[in-house]
């Protein structure tokens, strides 16, 4: 069992807990360089993190994503108290915002296994199974990273959870935004993940009532948990 440090650092700004999440993955690397130079018996065990927060309204734009996927200019941008930024994870653009889980592994998976789509894959299933708890039933859709319901019919196929990674040195950071009781009506303003034919959902939309978020990082963090071999410091 890996030991992984886990904070909730609750309503945060996007950017400081982005250079947060920075300076934890350069403080792994820079122990893993150190590493190098050492004799197996020398070298330093590993550091793990997991980050759980919300955001005030925020569209983020991943490398590969396109600016024009975001609907609204400056002015429109602050009448929505929303902000905009432009960041180093893989995929297009998403919103995060209050009433959302958003997760942020910042992992070295020499520690796991050195595989990112396996690594994706684990981090939708903890998903999948928290859902489920809900009797909520998610799936995944081929070529498409995510989590979505109805996902074997593209007519009713939505997503709620939304996943974005970059991994430097097999050490990763940014993560999963998952939909618990957020205000879906920010997705209006963007074409979320380029995906322009489909939905976004949420936890609350589909059960009807709000959800206890505590409850929903406490399955989260047990999935996690035993799918990855984690045992978590708090």
């Amino acid at each position: 069992m890996q030991k992984v440090n886990f904070k909730d650092l609750g309503l945060i700004d996007y950017k400081k807990a982005w250079d947060y999440q920075e300076s934890l993955l350069n403080e792994i690397v820079n122990e893993k360089m150190k590493n190098r130079d050492l004799p197996v018996e020398q070298q330093f065990p590993s550091k793990h993190f997991l980050l759980f927060c919300e955001h005030p309204h925020v569209f983020t734009l991943g490398k590969s994503g396109k600016q024009d996927h975001l609907l609204l200019d400056d002015s429109q941008l602050e009448n929505n108290d929303a902000v905009f930024y432009k960041i180093n994870r893989g995929g297009d653009i998403t919103y995060h915002g209050p009433g959302q889980v958003v997760g942020y592994p910042i992992l070295n998976l020499d520690y796991f296994f050195n595989d990112i789509h396996l690594y994706l894959r684990y981090l939708e299933e903890a998903v999948i199974l928290t859902l489920a708890e809900y009797g909520i039933i998610a799936g995944r859709i081929n070529k498409l990273t995510g989590v979505w319901l109805d996902a074997d019919d593209s007519t009713k196929s939505r997503k709620i959870c939304a996943f974005g990674v970059r991994c430097s040195r097999w050490v990763t950071m940014h993560g999963f935004a998952l939909n618990v009781n957020t205000n879906l009506e920010y997705f209006n303003h963007i074409i979320p993940c380029g995906i322009s034919d489909k939905d976004v959902t949420s936890m609350k939309q589909e059960l009807g009532y709000e959800v206890n978020m505590d409850e929903v990082k406490s399955k989260l963090l047990h999935h996690l948990s035993r799918l990855f071999g984690m045992e978590f410091i708090y």
